[in-house]
């Protein structure tokens, strides 16, 4: 993902590719109320990669701290001193109580330390914002130390104004060696400003390494929300950790005692990095939501030889370095990652550590070198923009390149078609451009491109850092991207939509709930029942976006059909080659306005409507609609 974004808002040959693409055509003039569609099964293209419906995780905004990753803490290691104006965390008691000491800090650069008075006098430290919710159970721990007279310690969750109406926790002992201690609340109010207070009024002083509070329904460390969203999503890859973000990280940072991790100041974006979520929890990740795993290496600050550990950390056996580095963090059984990528964007300005093209192409062709000696299964996908970067790295790097990577993002326009088509328009124009690669510059090869982000991005920033709404006008886009993708299968083997939670993703998330953007119902629709084989598809109205696939058993016809108007369309409907049964099942996402959205912890205005369709020979489809319409069918 791009900063200069922001600013600006396997195959078939060439000649069938063409004949594909004009077979495979978006409905054919005007704002008529009645349609003709002609699905011929006779003609079809190469089957839709499932890879198509991906997914990009970045470290960025409120993606995966507040998002994903259920801690409610937002700097648990204090990076920032306690009481800056950086830090969510404040102190209690009097001036100069806490100081951040850096003799032998806990973890990072420096660690609290409280003064106690002995006189009855509290102090501690407090960090507000916190959202609970009436009833529900939150648990947590904190590593503290100091001197015996400063016991008893206070651990307390407030929500209001009235001191441990939430719950809270005396630690009756401490001593010279950091203890860790855990507890539980169970608040009695809902509130997004709870407040979590460490604090004593004994004598001597009291220091604190990390804490940490979580929901108790949390699953491994993340949300329960987010994560059943997600299963719904059913994305079968996830793009991770960047991004801009990766061309600064250093993977090492993110292994081994989580609490020991060091904080690092976010390389690309704003806030920290807690280091809290690294490459065994992404793996875990996966695990949970049944999802493959695709690593991005740094190829920006990075070296190959940081990229090759990290190769063996994930795909090593337990005989080797990394692999049993591994197994002593408690993974013995190495992941087995397929999918790299090998880099970020690096043809930004934007980047850290850009560089010519002329450069960067010897670079890229050492890290693939390296890493398929390595281990010789990893698919390897390039950095690419369409134009003269992803035309120089095909000339100088095509036998060190699997996949191409391409991104794209859109904004918004006023007129309403206009802004449903862009995105279609993009996907078409990437794989137009990459036809004409394969016949001029690789001889007729086909790399398949991983167009691993693409989204709308525009609007203000209502869900932390870049994260904009969505409407049902954007739905109505992705929607009419995903038919393009299907028309262009001989190009597309992967599309990771960015960025899946909060910044542009499918999901928000406030404090204490979880929902679908627009577009995340459109791609879960897509996902759970778009056929698999694309067919010929035509309509005599243009404003349609009609595209038909036989499912994968091809004893199924699903009609995608995207209508960005405020009239009801009536379609009828003609099959080749295949005959259309009754009844059909349709499922409908719809509204009034286009300017619909969605918000977590309220009843969503947009939604996925199931419904019967009578008659093989008509169908109905509402005003501003995405509908999927699955049909029995025989040849």
């Amino acid at each position: 993902m791009s900063r200069a974004t922001t600013r600006r808002h396997t195959t078939n040959s060439l000649l069938a590719a063409i004949a594909t693409v004009g077979l495979l055509t978006a409905c054919g003039g005007g704002h008529a109320q009645e349609a003709r569609v002609t699905i011929d099964a006779s003609q079809t293209a190469a089957p839709i990669s499932k890879y198509i419906y991906g997914q990009f995780i970045e470290h960025l905004g409120r993606c995966i701290y507040g998002g994903i990753w259920a801690e409610m803490l937002v700097d648990r290691k204090f990076f920032y001193p306690v009481g800056s104006k950086e830090s969510p965390w404040t102190v209690i008691g009097p001036e100069g109580s806490v100081t951040m000491d850096r003799h032998q800090p806990f973890v990072g650069v420096h660690s609290p330390r409280v003064a106690l008075r002995g006189d009855g006098t509290v102090a501690g430290i407090a960090h507000g914002g916190l959202g609970v919710l009436a009833g529900k159970e939150y648990v947590g721990y904190i590593w503290v130390k100091g001197a015996p007279e400063a016991a008893p310690i206070t651990v307390r969750l407030v929500s209001g104004n009235n001191p441990g109406n939430a719950g809270e926790m005396d630690i009756p002992e401490v001593g010279s060696d950091y203890r860790k201690v855990t507890f539980r609340f169970r608040p009695a109010e809902s509130t997004d400003d709870a407040r979590l207070e460490i604090v004593s009024k004994g004598r001597g002083y009291f220091y604190v390494g990390t804490v940490s509070l979580m929901p108790a329904d949390n699953i491994h460390g993340m949300r329960a929300d987010t994560i059943a969203l997600l299963k719904e999503l059913d994305s079968p890859i996830y793009r991770w950790p960047g991004g801009n973000f990766v061309s600064g990280y250093d993977w090492r940072d993110g292994i081994g005692d989580r609490d020991k991790r060091p904080p690092r100041k976010n390389p690309a974006w704003q806030g920290i990095d807690s280091n809290d979520f690294g490459i065994d929890e992404f793996m875990t990740f996966c695990r949970i939501v049944n999802t493959e795993p695709l690593v991005v290496v740094n190829t920006g600050l990075g070296d190959v030889e940081m990229a090759l550990q990290e190769l063996e950390y994930a795909n090593g056996s337990v005989e080797t370095k990394m692999g049993q580095l591994r197994a002593k963090n408690g993974h013995p059984e190495p992941y087995r990652v397929k999918y790299w990528g090998i880099g970020n964007e690096m043809y930004g300005n934007w980047q850290l550590g850009h560089m010519p093209l002329e450069e960067y192409v010897k670079k890229h062709n050492e890290f693939v070198a390296a890493m398929r000696k390595l281990d010789p299964t990893i698919v390897a996908i390039a950095v690419g923009n369409v134009g003269p970067w992803t035309e120089g790295m095909f000339r100088h790097c095509a036998d060190f390149i699997d996949l191409m990577s391409e991104h794209f993002y859109v904004g918004a326009k006023k007129d309403l078609l206009e802004h449903v088509e862009q995105a279609a328009r993009r996907v078409r124009e990437i794989a137009d451009a990459h036809r004409r690669y394969r016949k001029e510059i690789l001889g007729g090869k086909a790399i398949p491109v991983a167009l691993d982000e693409w989204n709308y991005w525009y609007g203000e920033h209502l869900y932390g850092e870049l994260g904009t709404r969505y409407f049902l006008r954007d739905g109505l886009g992705v929607a009419k991207a995903l038919n393009e993708y299907a028309r262009n299968t001989d190009v597309y083997f992967m599309a990771n939509y960015a960025q899946t939670v909060n910044v542009i993703g499918a999901i928000k998330t406030t404090k204490t709930a979880a929902s679908f953007e627009t577009t995340g119902l459109v791609l879960a629709l897509y996902r759970k029942h778009f056929g698999q084989v694309p067919v010929a598809t035509t309509c005599s109205n243009s404003v349609l976006d009609v595209q038909a696939a036989l499912s994968e058993a091809k004893d199924a016809v699903v009609l995608a059909v995207v209508n960005p108007t405020a009239e009801r369309q009536h379609l009828i409907l003609q099959s080749t080659a295949v005959k259309l049964e009754s009844p059909g099942r349709a499922w409908e996402i719809a509204g009034d306005d286009p300017m619909l959205f969605n918000e977590p912890g309220k009843p969503p205005r947009v939604s996925i409507v199931e419904r019967e369709i009578p008659d093989a020979g008509k169908v109905e489809v509402a005003p501003y609609s995405v509908t999927l319409i699955r049909f029995p069918a025989k040849r």
